[in-house]
């Protein structure tokens, strides 16, 4: 497609791939979609799905995350017969992380049919420059039919600047990079500021006496009317040396300038009778908020990265104190397209990877959730759940585990692992990002990678509760199977933390 051109989109569910190539001094992107109405805004804030926010309330699109890879792609989804009536268009945006997309090689979005990947339109935008976010096209209705628009319009003030463009409220304080809880000092109280001593009139200073005229020297602007009272001595500055500010005085506390589209209406309270409201009409009157109400929540677009030098955050100081928080993997593979672990069979070479934990509450109880073991329960012990086994790749979300924090106070440790079950012989060359999604907080990342030996079992992330404090490090280790015993993985795994559980022999997968 040329920028501006368009196409019809006969499907009735459409994949949408982010992709560029991979390489040294190339940044990261990221896939976000805006649910327009008539305007050209969104409703709300939930009209905005992205990383953070990754299903749209009508369940019509979704944001399934990126498959690594020599060719790197970040997916939507949308079922384009539940987007509801009032939305008209669906904005393809994306956002760079560590550079500008002149830097992006193979730049593209390509639209696919979400039943059988047809291929419905492609588009490569050419003349990125210094734009940090990018509006590569749109799905639009027309005559109750959907198109698909290349667009090709870049922003420079990133995805913040983008998503306010469209009417999204967003959290401009960065989201903190907090390391696990350790013990600090107390802190001494902070003594009181000293008091301020007044300003002494000037020499030979009385205060004008009333219905006076204002002294030789001073701005009449900052005198009283005739017939109210002066303010007390030592506010006048001194004769012939004040200068009135540039532009004019601000208004006085509580009081706000006009618009500059014209004034807004006066409310009724506040009108004279028979008095005329001032003209023209051109903003609506709102009232300001209540003393004490809370602030309006706004989206908040920050990601946490675990690294080895920075390995550890708390959730419960990131805010994530209750809710489901969802785990997802993805991952690739030397000659591989890379993908979620709804991509396993089909686009990883036939690689079967099980996302499995470890779990331990706080009563002794302790067991494992994997497809081999049990799926979990969410709403009773352990309060840990695995969606199912994707062994064919035909689901779009892939496997995910779900770990119910309202039970925090429950859980002692949980320790969340990638079991290599078919397809290969080791994690040798695979690269795997682990994400954390909890509710009221950022993201949290992890990469893994890097296994030199026949280690079938990779340890991602270990959740310890802490002194009340649920905290999250990334692991990064893989273990190697019991000598003659491939397939012993897990037990491995279980002595190299200690978990000490029963194990049996397993049946395996039917």
């Amino acid at each position: 497609m040329t920028k501006g051109s368009n196409v019809p989109v006969a499907a009735s569910a459409v994949r949408i791939e982010l992709g560029w190539q991979a390489g040294p001094g190339v940044p990261d992107a990221d896939a976000s979609a805006l649910l327009l109405i008539s305007s050209g805004k969104v409703r709300s804030d939930s009209d905005f799905v992205f990383y953070n926010q990754p299903v749209h309330g009508s369940g019509a699109v979704r944001h399934e995350g990126k498959q690594q890879g020599p060719q790197v792609t970040d997916v939507l989804t949308v079922q384009l017969g539940q987007v509801e009536p009032q939305v008209e268009t669906i904005v393809i945006a994306a956002s760079s992380d560590g550079g500008t997309f002149a830097q992006f090689r193979g730049l593209h979005v390509r639209l696919a049919d979400a039943s059988n990947g047809a291929e419905l339109a492609r588009f490569d935008p050419q003349d990125a420059s210094s734009e940090t976010a990018y509006v590569l096209g749109e799905l639009y209705r027309r005559q109750g039919a959907w198109k698909f628009r290349a667009v090709g319009q870049g922003y420079s003030a990133g995805l913040a600047g983008l998503a306010r463009d469209f009417g999204i409220s967003v959290d401009d304080a960065p989201a903190p990079q907090q390391s696990a809880p350790q013990q600090s000092a107390p802190q001494q109280p902070t003594p009181p500021p000293a008091p301020q001593p007044q300003q002494a009139p000037p020499p030979n200073f009385a205060p004008p006496a009333p219905n006076s005229a204002p002294p030789q020297g001073y701005n009449q602007q900052q005198f009283p009317p005739p017939g109210q009272p002066a303010p007390p001595p030592g506010q006048y500055p001194p004769p012939n040396q004040y200068t009135p500010p540039a532009g004019g005085y601000p208004p006085p506390p509580g009081q706000y300038p006009p618009p500059q589209q014209g004034y807004a209406p006066v409310p009724p309270q506040y009108q004279q009778p028979n008095q005329a409201p001032p003209q023209p009409f051109q903003q609506p009157f709102q009232q300001p908020p209540a003393p004490g109400a809370p602030a309006e929540p706004r989206v908040n677009l920050g990601k946490i990265s675990l690294t080895k030098e920075s390995p550890a955050v708390s959730l419960t100081k990131q805010g994530a104190t209750g809710g489901i928080m969802r785990v997802n993997l993805n991952w690739s593979v030397p000659g591989a397209s890379g993908g979620l672990f709804g991509r396993k069979r089909g686009g990883n070479g036939g690689l079967d990877l099980d996302l499995c934990c470890f779990w331990e509450l706080t009563d002794g109880s302790k067991g494992c959730i994997s497809p081999l073991d049990t799926m979990g329960t969410l709403h009773k012990a352990p309060f840990i759940e695995l969606d199912q086994d994707d062994r064919t790749g035909a689901s779009q979300s892939g496997e995910n585990l779900s770990i119910n924090l309202d039970h925090t106070a429950q859980f002692r440790r949980i320790l969340v692992f990638a079991s290599l079950y078919e397809g290969a012989q080791d994690f040798r060359g695979v690269h795997a990002t682990a994400t954390l999604y909890p509710r009221s907080s950022p993201p949290i990342e992890m990469e893994v990678s890097g296994c030199v030996d026949d280690s079938r079992e990779m340890a991602l992330a270990l959740i310890e509760n802490i002194n009340g404090e649920l905290v999250v490090r990334r692991e990064g280790v893989f273990v190697r199977p019991p000598d003659g015993h491939r397939f012993w993985g897990k037990l491995a795994m279980d002595k190299t933390y200690n978990w000490d559980l029963k194990w049996g022999t397993s049946k395996g997968k039917g």
